[in-house]
């Protein structure tokens, strides 16, 4: 192991008069700045913030007595989360150890304190582990996954609605507003692509207008105009904030994924179109059966990709009024009582993103490859 290490280093590292003088420029200042953070973060930070303040940052200033109602739909998009990731990963039995060790050492570390979150979050997980399992090995059920995300979204709005969207906050609200995003975008997307490639140039140029206003705008303006002209348009369905900021997100969103798969589509051999309309298939069952599935494919690691992108910008509802993750932690350092807890309040905001964050970044490497796999 060392030798290995050893040798990596002498071919990375100190390999070349430039690499050599880098290396020990950069390494020292690394180590040193590691140092520094894992010195504060053991002996200076107070941490006590972070477990007072978890409901806020998890579920904004939606009301303690209804937090069942965030449990469910936890829940609900980690069933939704798990089945997802069953279609890139096999799940195997070391997987359902790691599993296994993952809630003992929660129910260790919290059940202590409130055996009720501790039991809640270890079937949370529960539910992640079997749809993953479900999927991976019940290939069939791959199909029935995108109407499942939207009967899972009802699902989820019918639970969390009775206190009132305007309550929904924290970083439950940022990734609902991801999921939601995501799963509408994409036949949105789809439909703006197809009718760009139309044969009717009037649906041609209407679905080109479109990608290419909401490509050139920024999506804070999309979003605070929907928020705006939704009351005059339509003031008898009287909307609440959080799904005007949603009606944004995914008109924004949708030009991007339309772009995507409009990319695919032109990666598809013109020769395999032209072969089943000489077999008589109808231009919809060739888009549907023969071109948008490889299309598909080939957009699939930037459409992931995509999702990150809307986490990442799941902040900027703060302009309409709503208390995403960011805002959440923002409100708790309004309080004096926590006034000089910055530091550690951005921390975890930071590690949480930059979590999220590389979860679905590794997530669509591995579908790349996933995919590439499959095409060989």
């Amino acid at each position: 192991m060392i030798a290995r290490f050893l040798k990596w280093s002498r071919h990375n590292l100190f390999g070349k008069p430039f690499d050599i003088l880098l290396s020990l420029t950069v390494i020292p200042g690394f180590l040193w700045l590691a140092y520094q953070v894992a010195a504060w973060t053991v002996t200076t930070a107070r941490w006590e913030i972070i477990p007072e303040s978890l409901r806020i940052l998890m579920i904004g200033i939606f009301p303690a007595e209804q937090a069942w109602r965030a449990w469910v739909a936890i829940m609900i998009i980690a069933a939704l989360l798990g089945a997802a990731l069953g279609c890139v990963f096999a799940f195997r039995k070391r997987h359902a150890a790691g599993l296994l060790l993952v809630l003992a050492a929660v129910i260790a570390l919290t059940g202590s304190k409130d055996l009720t979150n501790a039991l809640l979050t270890a079937s949370t997980i529960a539910i992640f582990a079997s749809g993953c399992a479900a999927i991976s090995l019940i290939p069939l059920l791959r199909r029935a996954l995108l109407p499942a995300g939207f009967i899972a979204l009802i699902a989820i709005f019918a639970v969390m609605s009775p206190p009132g969207a305007g309550l929904w906050g924290g970083l439950l609200l940022s990734i609902l507003l991801t999921l939601v995003t995501s799963i509408v975008s994409l036949p949105v997307g789809i439909l703006l692509a197809f009718g760009r490639r139309s044969r009717f140039s009037s649906m041609r140029w209407i679905c080109m207008g479109y990608i290419e206003v909401m490509r050139s705008v920024p999506l804070i303006m999309v979003v605070y105009w929907i928020w705006i002209l939704m009351p005059v348009l339509a003031p008898q369905f009287g909307l609440a904030d959080v799904v005007r900021g949603m009606i944004g997100f995914t008109l924004f969103y949708s030009a991007y994924v339309a772009e995507y798969v409009r990319s695919g589509l032109q990666a598809v051999p013109r020769e395999q179109t032209e072969a089943a309309r000489s077999l008589g298939m109808s231009e919809f069952d060739i888009n549907r059966s023969i071109v948008l599935p490889q299309a598909l494919r080939v957009a699939v690691p930037p459409l992931v990709g995509n999702v990150l992108d809307i986490f990442n910008t799941a902040p900027l509802v703060f302009i309409i009024g709503l208390t995403d993750f960011l805002r959440a932690g923002q409100m708790i350092l309004a309080n004096p009582q926590y006034g000089d807890r910055t530091y550690e309040v951005y921390a975890f905001l930071f590690l949480t993103y930059f979590l999220v964050g590389s979860l679905i970044t590794f997530v669509a490497r591995r579908l790349e490859t996933h995919l590439a796999r499959g095409n060989r």
